[in-house]
């Protein structure tokens, strides 16, 4: 056999790996064909030249990556033949903009750094890390203890909620929780607010749930638009505003809770930044109405400590425990065990109750200037709060969102487009920005969407003259 495409050099790596080399170079280029019978080790290394060690070192690696196959008394095979050719690798994206790249960062996902308990909360992860017999195991599939027992008591006073440590799942944020939630209930279709929310709807779409979008009125999801749909799984989120406004009134929650103990089915109440209302006093979670019956209850605290802290809970309802118990240790934990039990002690301490006060009044007065600024900025356009979300928001036409985000990053601003049943929004968010930089933010805000404002603010009949003059778009909307 003639070895010409055997290349070995002194100086040139270990000779097993230029042997290795060369042989697979030969097999994926065609040299070397499928099913040929390969030299023996002794023969090999005699023709070659070197060791048996080096030839045996190079047929393993082959056998190990599935070039060679080894039978017993046989020999050596070759198992992979000549490779298709390969495709020429496609360029690359251009990045979008980093975040670092704005001067002022009105987007929903960070929060004001000047306002973190940055020192407390390094203290307790330090404190973490020098334990070394907590931090060298595996941690919980249900959640540390010590965090649950935490959350169990924060979460009554905080919120009213009704579960004790056992009855807490933890997991990393509210979309891990979902996907758990949606495995235990096995339900096929699940009832969402019309407006929707994108997050859990990737997590029901991901799950191969039809995701039934119902009518709201000015007090949230219809209760008889529910019951009529015929789904026995409704996802809500009671403490974000509704229609009117404000949270989903204690009346219309009722009626929720009477639909799922009717039919039997389960509400899936996220409480998305249910503690951090400051207009007014928080309304109670509904699984705390409820006894903790029918109501599979998340909560998260990427607002209330770092968007970072990728930690979130779930209350599960006695109708999913036993099922979740059996299944529990093939489950595994997505949170972080270092960061659970930093967190269980930031909460037991009483630190996450004090940092909730000095929130209220931050979000209180950062909210008021935003909305005095935009005001006065922005002239006619239709802002509205989303209190506990911690921004306001736009409703703009589909031709509008993104030139006006475009326009925004021209002047050194980010802001985020959302999508939802109701259509395309801008959200601007005062949660990473800090309250003496809101004045300027929007100041800077107003020049980039100046030439937008006769858009919101045309009277009827006038669309196509005024859209001439903008240069703004027409929808079916008028807009």
């Amino acid at each position: 056999m003639a070895y010409d495409y055997i290349e070995l050099q002194e100086g040139g790596g270990p000779l097993y790996q230029q042997l290795y080399l060369s042989l697979k170079a030969a097999m994926e280029g065609g040299r070397l064909k499928q099913g040929e019978r390969m030299p023996s080790i002794r023969k090999f290394s005699e023709d070659l030249g070197v060791s048996r060690t080096t030839v045996e070192g190079a047929y393993q690696q082959l056998c190990v990556e599935g070039y060679l196959k080894s039978e017993p008394k046989r020999g050596y095979f070759v198992l992979a033949g000549e490779q298709p050719p390969s495709h020429p690798r496609r360029p690359s994206l251009a990045p979008p903009p980093s975040r670092e790249s704005f001067r002022y960062n009105l987007g929903t996902d960070c929060a004001d750094g000047e306002n973190a308990d940055l020192k407390i909360w390094k203290r307790h992860v330090r404190d973490v890390l020098n334990r070394k017999e907590l931090i060298v195991s595996y941690g919980d599939h249900q959640g540390e203890k010590a965090l649950r027992q935490a959350l169990s008591q924060y979460a009554s006073r905080a919120r009213g909620v009704s579960a004790g440590a056992d009855e807490l799942v933890v997991g990393a944020g509210s979309q891990p929780l979902l996907y758990l939630l949606c495995g235990l209930a096995g339900e096929r279709r699940v009832a969402i607010e019309e407006r929707g929310f994108a997050q859990a709807e990737q997590v029901f779409s991901d799950c191969g749930m039809e995701v039934l979008r119902l009518p709201s009125d000015q007090n949230g999801l219809d209760p008889e638009a529910l019951l009529a749909c015929g789904a026995r799984l409704a996802y809500v989120s009671p403490s974000s505003p509704v229609s009117s406004g404000s949270a989903m009134p204690t009346s219309r929650r009722f009626q929720l809770l009477a639909w799922a103990q009717q039919t039997g089915g389960i509400l899936v109440e996220d409480d998305y930044n249910g503690e951090l209302r400051y207009n007014a006093r928080p309304i109670p979670a509904m699984q705390g109405m409820a006894g903790g019956e029918r109501v599979a209850y998340l909560g998260s605290f990427s607002k209330l400590l770092l968007p970072s802290v990728r930690v979130g809970y779930m209350a599960l309802p006695p109708a999913l425990l036993p099922l979740y118990r059996a299944r529990a240790q093939n489950y595994n934990q997505t949170a972080s065990k270092i960061e659970q039990l930093a967190l269980a002690a930031y909460i037991s301490s009483g630190q996450m109750e004090r940092r909730l006060r000095r929130l209220r009044k931050l979000y209180a007065a950062k909210s008021q200037q935003m909305g005095r600024c935009l005001a006065q900025a922005l002239p006619g356009m239709p802002f509205t709060l989303r209190e506990t979300a911690l921004y306001y928001s736009l409703p703009v036409p589909e031709a509008l969102a993104q030139p006006m985000c475009q326009a925004a990053a021209r002047h050194g601003l980010r802001v985020r487009p959302r999508r939802s049943g109701l259509g395309p929004s801008l959200a601007l968010s005062f949660s990473g920005l800090p309250l003496e930089d809101i004045p300027q933010a929007i100041g800077l805000l107003g020049e980039a969407w100046a030439s937008f404002l006769p858009c919101f603010q045309r009277p009827q009949g006038a669309e196509e003259e005024n859209s001439q003059k903008t240069g703004c778009e027409i929808n079916n909307d008028g807009v």
